[in-house]
């Protein structure tokens, strides 16, 4: 294992092999919103590992894995959670760690919220600098973008999208119609000093906010010197004497439109900071991205769900057909034996041939072309098979297994009695081939079956949904 020196060559950032810290590397502060004095140490962890949290302070040292799957709260920062685990504001510290190409550690965390230190990533990013990073030999996992994919909450004017890229890059909008702050962009690509250019940025706040928050029992831990705090209007002295109170401060003024802070430390600082929340965000995908983002007006809530989304397009990809189907051979029912199993005759018979059967599961195929009656209608200038008729087709390849279990099925048919969980995951127009596989996924009676069923184009997943089927004597 070698010791990387420098965590700023696109080399790292964009590497091939996963990476852990090259030691331990300890942080005491308070927490922002708690206000509770809090010890945090970042530690080595092996390959696969992952950014795990361990809240030491509970009986048993449970643990939390930092991705976007345990995200319970996104209000004033990103919380995630495992059973009665919890840690709060972790955004900072998985920006520095994930950007500065820390792929596996294990965090020691006394309290429920990381300490937030200068309201930035500056201390963090400067110890894991310290520290190095250590090349491990398994190699990293990467989510390569293949077409564009949007989050947007429209009445916010929030959009977050990401564009298929061989690196990894940001951009950030942000306007809060703020004459202080205005319109302001942030960039980060590879090649960019994470340390100087992302990591000093302050968390920010617009102070008519403040009040509202304490009134929540958030801020606990904040004050000027770990936020910039916003000011829009003139303040009354009535107000500047709450705030010396609320911060324990007496020196409380306004300059420049900010509260007590004198200099930003870049003109754009609070784009840059929330660049820096959306790369700790982002990391809670938990596998590295080649894709372009791009943000406008992005937030926790935002950043998180889209990871959600994504991550849900991952593991749909990673979903494959169980079963292969090869034209060459001859099925274990043709059309006229699906005949003789269902009462369903054309134009609403949806399966050509069954090519798998054993005791849990079936698998049949449909050729979807443009002959098809539906496509007449649904839609004339952009043939698409109904979503309705996905569902009938495993509803008949259910069917099949079945009838394959009862004596003269022809005496028989198979009634929905309920659908669940229906998923259209991609589009299937003529010219495709729908490979339908069912499994049973209850005790299976001439009476009942809970089915569950997907269909794929290819070894692409196009829908999946859970069934319940009745069969009756006719």
């Amino acid at each position: 294992m070698v010791i990387i020196l420098t965590l700023l060559r696109k080399t790292n950032i964009m590497s091939a092999k996963q990476n852990t810290l090259g030691g331990s590397i300890t942080f005491s502060g308070k927490g922002l919103h708690t206000g509770k004095q809090v010890t945090m140490t970042a530690n080595p962890a092996p390959e696969n590992h992952g950014i795990v949290f361990r809240r030491v302070d509970i009986e048993g040292a449970p643990m939390v894995p930092a991705l976007c799957d345990y995200v319970v709260d996104t209000s004033r920062g990103t919380t995630i959670a495992k059973g009665e685990a919890r840690v709060s504001t972790i955004e900072h510290i998985m920006s520095a760690l994930w950007t500065l190409g820390v792929d596996n550690a294990l965090i020691d965390i006394d309290a429920p919220e990381t300490p937030i230190m200068d309201g930035s990533a500056r201390e963090y990013a400067a110890e894991i600098l310290r520290v190095g990073v250590v090349e491990q030999s398994a190699q990293r996992r990467y989510y390569e973008v293949t077409e564009k994919q949007v989050y947007a909450i429209t009445e916010k004017g929030v959009m977050l999208a990401i564009y298929p890229s061989e690196e990894y890059t940001a951009s950030v909008h942000i306007d809060f119609n703020s004459k202080i702050i205005g319109n302001q962009y942030a960039t980060f690509t590879p090649e960019d000093n994470y340390s100087e250019k992302i990591a000093p940025n302050r968390t920010f706040v617009f102070l008519h906010e403040i009040e509202a928050l304490a009134a929540m029992g958030l801020v606990k831990g904040g004050d000027v010197d770990n936020a910039i705090v916003i000011v829009e209007n003139p303040v009354t002295d009535e107000q500047l004497e709450r705030l010396s109170l609320l911060f324990n401060k007496k020196d409380i003024r306004v300059t420049g439109g900010y509260l007590n802070n004198l200099e930003l430390r870049a003109s754009n600082e609070m784009a840059r900071h929330k660049l820096l929340d959306l790369l700790g965000d982002f990391a809670l995908l938990g596998v590295r991205i080649k894709g372009s983002v791009m943000a406008t007006r992005p937030g926790h809530y935002a950043n998180t769900e889209f990871m959600k989304q994504l991550r849900a397009s991952i593991r749909r990809e990673g979903v494959k057909p169980r079963f292969k189907y090869d034209a060459r051979k001859a099925p274990l029912y043709d059309i006229n034996d699906i005949k003789r199993m269902l009462p369903h005759r054309a134009p609403f018979l949806l399966v050509d041939r069954v090519y798998h059967l054993d005791e849990n599961s079936v698998a049949g195929i449909k050729q979807v072309t443009f002959n098809e009656p539906f496509f007449q209608g649904h839609f004339p200038n952009e043939p698409i098979m109904p979503g309705v008729l996905i569902v009938e087709a495993m509803a008949q390849c259910s069917g099949i297994y079945v009838m394959s279990k009862v004596d003269n099925p022809e005496e028989y048919s198979t009634y929905f009695l309920r659908i669940d969980n229906v998923r259209f995951r991609q589009k299937v127009v003529p010219g495709d081939t729908m490979q339908i596989e069912c499994e049973i996924v209850s005790p299976s009676s001439r009476k009942i079956s809970q089915v569950e069923c997907k269909v794929f184009v290819g070894d692409t997943l196009a829908c999946e949904a859970t069934l319940l089927l009745q069969i009756a004597k006719k």
